[in-house]
């Protein structure tokens, strides 16, 4: 997202040059101390310094991996070097859950927008709020994904936050968005007999890609930054709490040698259109679903001008399926 706007001058960012820091072994993790990947020119190297002391529920980094009997997840999210730098917590935001009647896997990733003063509070609450209602439209026998009712259920709570925040009974549109501000991409990857398919729906400019993991390459499953027709604030698509009559979805079935990728543009806009060195970082250390921490080691590499917070969310069909 667009860095946070303030009054006050901030401190100046160090500027010595990092130590050497070069890519993990062919073989996987090196058991030594393990060493920030670099891609191209590195970013600046740092301690990083703590979060606000009210933002401690809020860690610089968390992992989350774990299969089904069909489906295979990991997703990681780390804190951007601007934000460890100017003392801000994480602004990203992932959940997943399955949905056990049906072992279909729900995810949601979000994105707070670094202007919103609580946006870390709004990115986690509104993936809190996506997953639980999924899992209830899923009991419900839902047959298609409601992108815009599970958007309206996020948008809901951020309300609630407000509220409470507030100390108002019915705070504006413009008042939630100040304090909690989100992007967020939502869906499932259901279980239909031998099939797999997947929905996904996004509000706000993080993106989804299909990854052929065999013969490389990155599919998105969305436009860009600017999608035509969507109301803007300022140069950037509207986050929650704003939605849409109908946001932008896709529906595509997922089998190998596919794997689904969700994630803020802290990692896409270093991906670009994946064919450079970011995205044969993560065409071969994605080749098979890695221990969840060496997913959020690889998603902290050092590249210079990349300070982002990122977040990738991704799922691998099992290649032994059931059972």
């Amino acid at each position: 997202m667009t860095p946070a706007r303030r009054d006050d001058p901030e401190p100046a960012p160090p500027t010595a040059p990092p130590g050497p820091a070069g890519p993990p072994r062919a073989g996987g993790p090196d058991p030594a101390p393990w060493q920030r990947i670099t891609v191209d020119v590195p970013g600046l190297e740092f301690e990083a310094r703590p979060p606000g002391q009210y933002a401690f529920d809020f860690p610089d980094s968390e992992c989350e991996g774990w299969s089904t009997d069909r489906l295979t997840l990991r997703f990681a999210s780390v804190r951007g070097a601007k934000h460890r730098y100017y003392r801000q917590p994480r602004q990203d935001a992932a959940r997943a859950a399955v949905h056990e009647a049906t072992g279909s896997v729900v995810f949601a990733v979000a994105d707070g927008v670094s202007s919103a003063t609580e946006s870390h509070q709004g990115a986690v609450e509104a993936c809190r709020a996506a997953v639980e209602r999924i899992l209830h439209l899923l009991d419900r026998g839902a047959q298609r994904l409601d992108g815009a009712d599970v958007a309206s259920y996020a948008a809901e709570r951020l309300r609630e936050l407000a509220r409470w925040r507030l100390g108002i009974a019915a705070p504006q549109v413009a008042e939630v968005t100040r304090l909690y501000a989100t992007t967020l991409v939502a869906g499932v990857v259901r279980v239909a007999g031998e099939a797999l398919e997947a929905e996904v729906f996004r509000i706000g400019d993080s993106g989804a890609w299909l990854l052929d993991r065999v013969g490389g390459g990155y599919h998105p499953l969305f436009g860009g930054k600017a999608v035509p027709g969507t109301p803007l604030v300022g140069n950037e698509v509207s986050p929650l709490p704003l939605v849409p009559d109908r946001p932008e979805s896709a529906v595509g079935r997922l089998a190998e040698p596919w794997v689904l990728l969700v994630g803020t543009d802290g990692f896409g806009d270093p991906l670009g259109e994946g064919d450079g060195r970011v995205g044969e970082l993560f065409t071969r250390q994605l080749g098979s679903p890695p221990p969840p921490l060496w997913l959020g080691h690889v998603l902290d590499f050092t590249r210079e001008t990349f300070d982002d917070d990122r977040t990738l969310l991704a799922v691998w069909p099992r290649a032994e399926g059931r059972g």
